[in-house]
């Protein structure tokens, strides 16, 4: 058993064995606070406390705020080399009041995407693992749209449910992600998406 294990571990990817979530790095970025002041430098975020850390002089002394007492704030991730946008914005979930959470800004327009990460366990089978299958976390992104009145609703939907939001756009849409090949359950290419979907009307 634990000669099958070692192996195991040892046919993981590097990126498996040694995870590093966005979340927990520091990045080069801004916040905006409700109050008006701009904060320029080092910044960690955690949208499952909705809280937003800023490094000030460089580690004697870490601010951390939260939602409430924050615009937004802008990250460049060295991961995926964007710079990336996060708004405190009111949101309800079901049985609770309306309160600000960080909501990562997609794509604006005449359909708004909204996203949020969180950490999940999910299992995966392997034949070099005792029992057949193991279990790790994973970072999943939690899609939102925003219509022009500013309502925030969860999408839980498929490909037909993001196609029926396209209206009378439908068909161009769909044949927009099958040319290029693009899953809506990827963030930056459902961003895409929306994106080619606003682009008739001018956003």
């Amino acid at each position: 058993m634990k000669l099958r294990f070692l192996l195991f571990v040892l046919l993981l990817p590097a990126w498996v064995q040694a995870q590093q979530w966005p979340f927990q790095l520091w990045h080069e970025g801004k916040i905006v606070l409700l109050e008006g002041d701009t904060l320029k430098g080092m910044i960690k975020y955690d949208l499952q406390q909705d809280i937003v850390q800023y490094n000030v002089a460089e580690g004697k002394k870490i601010e951390t705020y939260t939602a409430r007492k924050v615009l937004f704030f802008e990250i460049f991730d060295t991961s995926v080399h964007k710079y990336r946008q996060f708004f405190a914005l009111p949101f309800s979930a079901i049985g609770t009041y309306s309160a600000p959470v960080f909501f990562e800004l997609l794509e604006e327009g005449k359909i708004t995407v909204l996203c949020r990460e969180a950490l999940e366990y999910r299992t995966y089978g392997s034949p070099y693992y005792y029992g057949g299958s193991y279990s790790r976390q994973v970072l999943v992104n939690r899609f939102f749209f925003m219509n022009e009145k500013g309502k925030i609703e969860p999408f839980t939907g498929g490909k037909r449910a993001l196609l029926d939001l396209m209206g009378a756009h439908a068909d161009d849409v769909e044949k927009y992600m099958k040319s290029n090949h693009l899953n809506y359950d990827e963030k930056y290419q459902l961003a895409r998406i929306v994106e080619y979907y606003n682009s008739f009307y001018g956003s």
